[in-house]
C-alpha cells in the first residue's frame, strides 16, 4: 500500500498485431499514464514503429496462446502500482483521464474499477441491444490483479472490492464489414477451440438454436430494433458469430 503522501502511478497495457489504423488515437488518449506496456504478436504493418516512437514499452511475442495469456503477459512486464488495461480500438476521453486519476488518489478505495463502454458499431453508437451499459473491470491495482488464462472473452479480476468509474471511454467496435467477418472469423474460431478444450460438444443443430434465440433476444427482448440499420446488424453479426462457434466445436469431415 501506498503511504498517504505517495502519487500512485499508472501503467496502460495494450496487446497488438497489425493495429496501426487504430494505435496512434488510442495512444494520444493515454497521455495521463506514466507508462505504456505494449505486447505484440507479430504485426506486419506498422503497429511496432508507431508504439515505439510514442514512447512505449514494446514486448514482442508471437506465439499466439490467446487473449488472456498475452494480457497477462502485459500485466506481468507493467511496473506501475496500477495498470489500466486497455485495446487499440478503445479511447480514454479526458472527463475519464481526470476521473481515473483521482481514483488512484483516493487512500483506502477499491481494489479496481468498472469501467463503462459505448460501443460504436460501423460507426453507430449503440445504445441497447445488449450492448449498453457494457461494464467491464479495467482499472486495477497491478498487485492484486491477474487476467484469466481464457483463450477469448478473457476477464480481468482482481483480489479485492470494485468500484465504478462513471465517465465512459469509446469502443470502436467494428469501423467496417471487413472488420465485422475478420473479427466474426477470430472469435468464432477461438470460442469453438475453447469449448472443445472444456469437453463442450457442438453441432449444426446446436449453433441453428442458439443463433436464432441470440438474435431474437438482442434485437427483440433487449430493443436492438431501437438502434436501427446498425441495431439489427449488430444483432446479426452477433448470432452468426454464435452459430460458427457452435458448429465449429468439435466439427469432424
Amino acid at each position: 500500500m501506498l503511504s498517504a503522501n505517495q502519487v500512485a502511478s499508472l501503467s496502460a497495457i495494450i496487446i497488438t498485431k497489425n493495429e496501426a489504423r487504430d494505435l496512434p488515437a488510442c495512444l494520444a488518449s493515454l497521455s495521463f499514464c506514466d507508462e505504456i506496456v505494449v505486447v505484440d504478436s507479430g504485426s506486419t504493418d506498422a503497429t511496432v514503429t508507431i508504439a515505439e516512437a510514442a514512447g512505449c514499452r514494446v514486448l514482442i511475442r508471437s506465439e499466439w496462446a490467446g487473449f488472456g495469456v498475452q494480457k497477462q503477459r502485459a500485466l506481468d512486464a507493467a511496473t506501475s502500482d496500477w495498470v489500466l488495461s486497455i485495446d487499440a480500438d478503445e479511447r480514454i476521453p479526458p472527463a475519464l483521464a481526470t476521473e481515473i486519476r483521482a481514483a488512484l488518489a483516493t487512500a483506502d478505495g477499491p481494489a479496481g474499477y468498472r469501467v463503462n463502454r459505448l460501443n460504436t458499431f460501423l460507426d453507430k453508437p449503440l445504445r441497447h441491444g445488449g450492448w449498453y451499459p457494457d461494464r467491464h473491470l479495467r482499472l486495477a491495482r497491478r498487485d492484486v490483479a491477474r487476467f484469466t488464462p481464457d483463450l477469448v472473452h478473457e476477464k480481468l479480476v482482481v483480489d479485492g472490492a470494485v468500484g465504478e468509474l462513471s465517465t465512459e471511454m469509446s469502443h470502436l467496435s467494428y469501423v467496417d464489414f471487413d472488420e465485422v467477418l475478420d473479427k466474426q472469423r477470430r472469435y468464432a474460431l477461438s470460442g469453438a477451440a475453447q469449448r472443445q478444450k472444456s469437453g463442450r460438444k457442438g453441432g449444426v443443430g446446436k449453433a441453428a438454436l442458439r443463433a436464432v434465440w441470440l438474435f431474437f433476444r438482442l434485437y427483440v427482448i433487449k430493443r436492438g430494433f431501437l438502434d436501427g440499420r446498425a441495431g439489427f446488424l449488430a444483432a446479426a453479426a452477433n448470432a452468426q458469430e454464435m452459430f460458427w462457434r457452435y458448429a465449429a466445436t468439435g466439427w469432424k469431415p
